[in-house]
Formats: C-alpha cells, sequence, structure tokens
C-alpha cells in the first residue's frame, strides 16, 4: 500500500488540497529546540466559508448521513485499523509538533485515536430510537438523526486523541466536519484528514482548516452553515464560545481548563500513591486539564510524603523527546513556558516553599521546566486556585474527610479528582462528594472511550466519549401514527 500523503501544510477542503485565499502560511515550531520545522496555510474567513459550504454539501446531499450505520462503522473501523498501520508516522508527527515523548506518542496518543474510532465505529451501528407507550390510538416512537455541520475546534496539548473524541462521534452520527486545531499544532490533523479519505469517508465529509482562533476559529464560531460547536480549550476562551454559540442557538459541547485535587488519605498505599501523584502532574508536562496539579494530604502522612516526592521527583526523566526514555518533554511553546514561571515565581512571593524544581532546564533550545513541588502555600493562593498548566505540583494537608472534600470543592473548577485509599467504604463515599465530572480511585489518567469524560462548574458541559457522546452529534424527532 501506497504511504499516507499530504501536501506541504495546505488546507483541506471538499477533499481537495489548497493554500489559504490570500496565499497566508503560518510556522510551526519543535518545542524540543525552539525551531521552525514547517509552515502551513493560515486560513481566513474566505477559507472557512469555503470548507462550511463543502461540508454542507456533503451533509444535504447524503454522502455521509444517507449511509446506512452500519456502513459508516465499517469505515471508520478502517480509519482505526489505518491509524494502527501508520502508527510510526503519526508518533513522530505528534512528537515534533507537541513536544511529547515519542513513547507516550505511540502508548497514548495513538493508541488511544485509534480506540476513538474503532469504539465510535461500533455505536454507528447502534443508533437506536424507542417505541413509547401512550394512552392514544397511536404508534409513537422516536428516531435519532445527525445534527447537520459540526464545527471541531481542537487545542494544542493532545490534538489527535482531542480531534479523534470530537470527528469519531460526529461522523458516527452521520455528521460533517470542519476541523480547526491548534495554531501551534496542526500537524497531525493534516495527516488525518488524508488517512480519513483513504479510509473511504467522502469528500466534503471532514475538512480541515488550520490558522488561529480570532481568524480561523472566529469565523467557523459565527458561520451560520455551522449547526454544531464541540470545543476543547480554556474556560476564559469557552466562556466567548458558548456565548456566540448561543447567539445563535447552536448547541455546544465544551471541555474546558482544570485543577484537580488527588486527596491521599492516611491509610493510602503511599507506594501506589506516589506512582499516581506523579504520573497525574508531570504527564504531558503537564499539560493535561485533566491533570492532578493540587495534592491533598492527611496530616499524618504529609511530611512522611514530602520528603518521598522531593527524592522521587527530580529522578523522573526529563529531556529530548524523541529518546524513548524520556518521560517529561519540553512544554509546547514558549508562551506556555512563560506562563508557568511566572506561576511559579507567583508562589515564591505568596510564601510557597520549593521543595524541588522551580526553574527552568537548559537544554538544545527548548522550552523545558523541571517538575515543581510546592508546599506551604495557602488555599487562596492564585497558584493553587488556577489552572497552572505545567508541571507543577501543589501540596496541602488536612485533617478530616470533610477538609479534604470542602478544599478538593474549592476552586472554580470540576473536571477530574482523585482518591488514594484502601478503605473502599470512604472511597465510594467521597467520590459521591466530589464536584467533578470523573473520580479516579488509586490511580489516575484510565481513560476509555467508553468512559464519558467532562467538567461542571467552570470546566464545561457536555461528555465526550461513550454513548453519552453520541446524545451530543444527534437531535432526537418524534413520530406519531394515527392507528385510527
Amino acid at each position: 500500500m501506497s504511504p499516507i500523503e499530504i501536501e506541504p501544510g495546505r488546507l483541506f477542503v471538499g477533499g481537495q488540497w489548497r493554500e489559504a485565499a490570500d496565499g497566508a502560511r503560518t510556522e510551526v515550531v519543535d518545542p524540543s529546540r525552539g525551531a521552525v520545522v514547517t509552515t502551513v496555510a493560515e486560513a481566513g474567513a474566505a477559507d472557512v466559508d469555503a470548507a462550511v459550504r463543502s461540508a454542507r454539501e456533503a451533509f444535504d446531499g447524503g454522502a455521509w448521513s444517507g449511509l446506512s450505520g452500519r456502513e459508516r462503522g465499517r469505515i471508520l473501523h478502517r480509519v482505526a485499523e489505518l491509524i494502527r498501520e501508520n502508527a510510526d508516522e503519526l508518533a513522530q508527527l505528534e512528537s515534533l509538533d507537541v513536544g511529547k515523548p515519542i513513547s507516550l506518542c505511540h502508548a497514548v496518543d495513538v493508541t488511544n485515536a485509534a480506540n476513538d474510532y474503532e469504539y465510535f465505529a461500533a455505536r454507528a451501528h447502534s443508533l437506536d430510537g424507542a417505541v413509547r407507550n401512550t394512552p392514544m390510538n397511536a404508534l409513537a416512537y422516536t428516531k435519532r438523526e445527525p445534527l447537520g455541520v459540526v464545527a471541531a475546534i481542537t487545542p494544542f496539548n493532545f490534538p489527535l486523541i482531542l480531534a479523534g473524541s470530537k470527528i469519531g462521534p460526529a461522523l458516527a452520527a452521520g455528521n460533517t466536519v470542519v476541523h480547526k486545531p491548534a495554531d501551534e499544532t496542526p500537524l497531525s490533523a493534516l495527516y488525518m484528514a488524508a488517512l480519513l479519505q483513504r479510509a473511504g469517508v467522502p469528500d466534503g465529509v471532514v475538512n480541515v482548516v488550520t490558522g488561529t482562533g480570532p481568524v480561523a476559529g472566529e469565523a467557523l464560531l459565527r458561520h451560520r452553515g455551522v449547526d454544531k460547536v464541540a470545543f476543547t480549550g480554556s474556560t476564559a476562551i469557552g466562556r466567548h464560545v458558548a456565548a456566540t454559540a448561543g447567539e445563535a442557538l447552536k448547541p455546544v459541547t465544551m471541555e474546558l481548563g482544570g485543577n484537580a485535587a488527588n486527596i491521599v488519605f492516611e491509610d493510602a498505599d503511599l507506594e501506589k500513591a506516589v506512582g499516581a501523584i506523579i504520573k497525574a502532574f508531570v504527564f504531558n508536562t503537564g499539560q493535561f486539564c485533566m491533570g492532578g496539579p493540587r495534592l491533598l494530604v492527611a496530616r499524618s502522612v504529609h511530611s512522611t510524603l514530602l520528603g518521598i516526592l522531593a527524592d522521587a521527583v527530580p529522578g523522573v526523566p526529563v529531556g529530548d523527546p524523541r529518546d524513548p526514555g524520556t518521560v517529561v518533554g519540553p512544554m509546547a511553546g514558549e508562551k506556555h513556558l512563560k506562563k508557568v514561571e511566572e506561576y511559579v515565581d507567583l508562589a515564591r512571593k505568596e510564601g510557597g516553599r520549593i521543595v524541588c524544581g522551580g526553574e527552568r532546564l537548559d537544554l538544545d533550545g527548548g522550552f523545558y521546566y523541571k517538575p515543581t513541588v510546592i508546599a506551604d502555600l495557602s488555599n487562596d493562593s492564585r497558584v493553587v486556585q488556577e489552572e497552572v498548566f505545567g508541571p507543577v505540583l501543589t501540596v496541602q494537608p488536612f485533617d478530616t474527610e470533610d477538609e479534604a472534600v470542602a478544599l478538593a470543592n474549592s476552586t472554580p473548577y470540576g473536571l477530574a479528582s482523585g482518591v488514594q485509599t484502601t478503605n473502599l467504604a470512604r472511597a465510594h463515599r467521597v467520590a459521591d462528594r466530589l464536584q467533578a465530572g470523573i473520580v479516579w480511585i488509586n490511580d489516575w489518567a484510565m481513560l476509555d472511550p467508553a468512559v464519558p469524560f467532562g467538567g461542571v462548574k467552570d470546566s464545561g458541559y457536555g461528555r465526550e466519549y461513550g454513548p453519552e457522546a453520541l446524545d451530543a452529534y444527534t437531535k432526537v424527532k418524534s413520530v406519531v401514527v394515527s392507528l385510527d
């Protein structure tokens, strides 16, 4: 089989590769070296309009929605197969683009992306309605129908996975898609456009427009031809997305910021808990909305656990993402690195004690920051309350279960949370009280396409993954047939 081919950094519209209407291009930087590796087309409003019109024509013409769910499922299953067949290329692109360790790209990003499409391929077969019993002399039934054109707007930290979490269910339900990836990390989106075409997705069903949020993203968000918006990103931008979509009464799924608490009770298995704690805050260099940057520790084991972390965290391998032994790579860009530096400086001013880390790592001109543990901050500290989005962990003691729950719920966010305990009753009891869309017990970041995730409070609304995701990409029609 011939290799997957993409045109050098062009837009993908209507099944064709094309330059931006005004010829604009933008640089893509390798964060491990701070060097430009390529350029991609920078879409403007005219390009977005062309992509939406292409998606609309494909939808209205039934090129995709007219297929049976079983046929759509076959094609999506082929997408999953192609992802696995081209795993090396996808992993290399993701590592180059985001700065992720290559081993992480293989084990997490590529694997989960394939699983996403495989799961939703199966769900495409089961978009069933229901017969409803009524006192009327009538046959009443419901059916699920696709919404139309979906705008999928994805962030920089998990480009491949978060695109699949939107495009997969959108296509399974029969919708067409215009995908706007983050301007910093567009490469895997372009590769996937070619791969989807190879799998048999008809032209116009999936379109990719690379460009900036204020221009391409805003044009897509405001386009009257878009029927639904699926957005992952910061809470601040999410508020704007929700308000703008609300003006046109468009349904929105939003997975926004997070600042999860990881609670360690005195009965926890500390050896196992330490693994979960470190994974929770260094995974993807802390650029993980469901990460665990707030550690809440029972006072009786607080000093012991801090000592363990002070010894263990500096030993986490940080370095070149192309090295299979690397666990923590660079931040995805210089602005993200500077943001982390500013928060750690703020922590010092707020009375925080740097247990380890707390500075850049000078390596090959890349955007590296040492994994950092901070103690002695009050709960109203900005570093505790706000989303740092980097490899930074704050540690706070607590005395009672009620206090632990109150501290965990004390921020505006509610995306994820964790509980480390060997007490089964406590695990369930605390999970029930935590204000979060997903709670992990005795581990972190256990995710599967069958398990829905999403937020409460400032972390957004709607759910991705699971059958719940398909609900967000369909509308229900009721049909009532008189039997008189």
